[in-house]
């Protein structure tokens, strides 16, 4: 499976089978969180054979079940887009890897004796990691013309890009982004207001799937 085969296939799963992660998967995840970590800067950990953060009342009230293993999002202060970007690698690495996912906020219990936070860092989210009872299912998609802005045709590249996008999970499904083709070549994407308080977590992982959908090589970022 390619990353964008992941992209579409893909979907946050909430209940999971008790089954552990197989020793190559998990030396494979961990070699890339090592180059994640170095590359972004961030303090990425995967947590294995740990069910206590999924056992409060508000991740009971989103209904996860089985969950004993996730990717602690370690990193920086104010290192939100980054954190998005890079942990959405990861996932759609997991998903090649036959696993499934879930972006999870603050209804986590944290359990700091099973991964590391260093001064000036924070834990950011969790991604729930593991063999899911289903694969999930989509999420509605709005028309693409929302989170668009330009002017003249709309260029096969940047189409593919806001395919990929548009199926990027963000927190309770706002998709709080949009995306400008500034010059023929060069992409702008920001947040708009929201009031859930992930929006730069969020464009991070949407800009991921863009990269991927439209192919590096077409385009560069433009700062915002």
């Amino acid at each position: 499976m390619t990353l964008q085969e992941a992209i579409v296939a893909r979907h946050s799963v909430r209940q999971y089978l008790e089954k552990p992660i197989e020793a190559a998967i998990v030396k494979r995840l961990e070699e890339e969180i090592a180059l994640c970590n170095r590359e972004g800067g961030l303090h990425i950990q995967l947590v294995l054979d740990e069910p206590k953060a999924f056992t409060g009342g508000m991740v009971k009230y989103g209904r996860f079940v089985g969950v004993r293993n996730y990717l602690a999002m370690v990193a920086p202060k104010g290192a939100d887009e980054r954190v998005g970007y890079y942990g959405q690698h990861l996932v759609l690495l997991a998903q090649t890897l036959g696993l499934n996912s879930c972006w999870v906020g603050l209804s986590v219990g944290r359990q700091p004796d099973r991964y590391v936070i260093a001064d000036g860092e924070k834990l950011h989210c969790v991604v729930a990691l593991g063999y899911g009872v289903n694969q999930g299912v989509q999420h509605p998609m709005r028309p693409m013309e929302r989170f668009v802005k330009l002017s003249g045709a709309m260029p096969d590249w940047f189409r593919k890009g806001m395919e990929a996008a548009m199926l990027a999970p963000t927190a309770v499904h706002q998709q709080k982004f949009e995306f400008e083709l500034v010059d023929g070549h060069s992409v702008a994407a920001r947040t708009r207001f929201s009031l859930v308080g992930w929006a730069k977590l969020d464009l991070g992982i949407v800009k991921y799937n863009f990269e991927v959908g439209a192919g590096k090589e077409n385009f560069n970022w433009k700062e915002v």
